[in-house]
């Protein structure tokens, strides 16, 4: 497992390269897909399989009767109700 800090640099195009013992040690394999985003000034690189997974586990208690979407849809609407009506 790598956990010491690595120095990498971006090229001119902006593409950073990760040290390949990291990137074993991360799991990630030659033409992953990743998806990055910015988490509070930091960088964070995950796998796209990865995500999927972890979503899946978070909803796999949700049944597939029940809509999120429509739930979320009927709060939103009773809180313009309320706003409204005050």
């Amino acid at each position: 497992m790598h956990k010491l800090p690595t120095e990498v640099h971006l090229n001119p195009q902006g593409e950073l390269v990760i040290p390949v013992a990291l990137w074993q040690s991360l799991g990630f394999q030659e033409g992953d897909r990743l998806i990055v985003h910015e988490d509070k000034g930091r960088l964070i690189l995950e796998n796209q399989e990865t995500i999927k997974r972890r979503l899946r586990t978070r909803f796999e208690d949700v049944s597939q009767e029940r809509s999120l979407a429509d739930e979320l849809i009927a709060e939103r609407h009773g809180a313009g109700k309320k706003e409204m009506a005050e």
